[in-house]
């Protein structure tokens, strides 16, 4: 038994695979940024690089402990796609949720860009201290 290549709309397998490599397949396409978390002392800190993102363009905002980071990144300048050998920056959309690992004080959080860094500083909320319940003999 042999398998051939399922090919879409009509065209040869390598036309197919060729496709993928076009620019125009990938145009406007949405990219999910990487993203480290981590803690110090008093702040959780939240770095992602957004290279080439105009910062006027991201949107930061917490909600029940979870941290949503969006935006879009534009081409700004006039290439015809005909020049391209190969085009791998990427322009489009994104957003990016993850649970914070603990409370934080969200009035208060500030964030930095820089070097195309972008680094969230996130005041921990003050730990609950353990209350302690005396069991009372009758």
């Amino acid at each position: 038994m042999t398998r051939g290549l399922i090919h879409w709309g009509g065209l040869s397998p390598m036309q197919d695979f060729e496709k993928l490599f076009n620019d125009s397949f990938w145009e406007g396409t949405d990219f999910t940024p990487s993203i480290d978390i981590y803690q110090d002392k008093d702040n959780v800190i939240v770095e992602t690089p957004l290279i080439g993102v105009d910062p006027e363009k991201v949107d930061i905002s917490i909600e029940n402990d979870v941290l949503t980071i969006s935006g879009k990144t534009e081409e700004k300048k006039e290439v015809k796609r005909e020049d391209y050998y190969r085009k791998e920056v990427r322009e489009g959309s994104f957003s990016r949720s993850v649970i914070l690992p603990m409370r934080v004080r969200a009035e208060q959080a500030e964030a930095h860009s820089g070097k195309g860094l972008l680094k969230i500083v996130l005041p921990k909320e003050e730990e609950t201290k353990p209350k302690k319940i005396n069991v009372k003999i009758k």
